[in-house]
């Protein structure tokens, strides 16, 4: 069970490296559902909901309450500019695109070329925090390492009680069905054997799948909307090249990986991506393996 970031393709580089049944897992699908709860001020329980696509750019397919589509409901409340500017871009993209993604404003901002890729449209369509603030992680790691690093001196010593409750993530429920016997659904990252027809298949990808004494058993989910599909497309490129980068040491691969990514591309020429990502190596060449140095 892999909660490391780059999902994708972390699960990839796994899968490929070795004979390790790997699953995927994130936050981002089952607390998006919970954020959609809340801005169509309808109980979550009410609601019935489908998603598929890759890792942080899932795409809900299916928002209803007894049989009843919800989008045409969400856009009216995306009008309240209150509800907007909770999630600018992914308010956005379903008004455009006509489905809701999984992940923050923020970090799905940096998956297409839409939004970043001119000073004025990141004044436009990014606000503050985890909606979009340039530098927002990196300005902000340190403090919140130094917490997480207290929290935990905290726990040790005994100055705070540590509370083991359920939340949201999957792991738990996963050993729960599997040693119980005890069916379950989770949205899990995996390879994509005909599960979603019009994505590559040799790629990974985020379905709902049952979980018992079996394991895990991805579901098929069919095809994509062809614009949604086209969307994921170059992010499972851009993994692919990654992985072959790392168990090939091909640093070709690497380079054109940064080539392919969206926003990247929507910025940079050829010539000035391998400029910077020459430049990027030399910075970091201390903690680089060889091959591409």
């Amino acid at each position: 069970m892999n909660y490391t970031n780059p999902m994708s393709l972390t699960v990839l580089t796994g899968v490929r490296a070795s004979s390790l049944s790997i699953v995927g897992l994130c936050h981002s699908i089952q607390g998006t559902s919970r954020q959609l709860a809340k801005y169509l001020d309808l109980p979550y329980e009410d609601i019935v909901w489908r998603a598929a696509g890759i890792n942080h750019m899932a795409w809900f397919l299916e928002l209803s309450r007894n049989g009843e589509d919800l989008y045409p409901l969400l856009r009216q409340r995306a009008q309240d500019p209150d509800i907007y500017e909770q999630d600018p871009v992914r308010f956005e993209l379903m008004s455009e695109l006509g489905a809701f993604v999984t992940e923050s404003s923020g970090h799905v901002s940096e998956y297409t070329g839409y939004f970043r890729k001119r000073p004025e449209l990141i004044e436009r369509y990014c606000r503050a925090g985890y909606r979009g603030e340039s530098g927002f992680y990196a300005n902000n790691w340190p403090t919140w390492r130094a917490k997480a690093d207290q929290a935990l001196r905290d726990y040790l010593s005994g100055k705070e009680e540590f509370e083991i409750k359920r939340g949201h993530e999957y792991a738990s429920i996963i050993a729960e069905a599997i040693e119980s016997n005890v069916p379950a659904v989770v949205y899990g990252n995996v390879p994509n054997t005909g599960l979603i027809d019009n994505l590559p298949q040799d790629g990974i990808v985020e379905v709902a799948c049952l979980v018992d004494g079996k394991g895990i058993q991805p579901t098929h989910f069919g095809s994509l909307p062809t614009h949604l599909a086209a969307l994921n497309q170059p992010h499972m490129a851009f993994h692919g090249l990654v992985a072959t980068a790392v168990l090939e040491q091909d640093r070709e691969a690497a380079m054109h990986a940064l080539m392919v990514d969206p926003l990247t591309a929507a910025v940079c020429s050829l010539a000035e991506i391998r400029q910077m990502f020459d430049e990027m190596v030399e910075v970091e060449r201390d903690y680089l393996p060889d091959f591409l140095k």
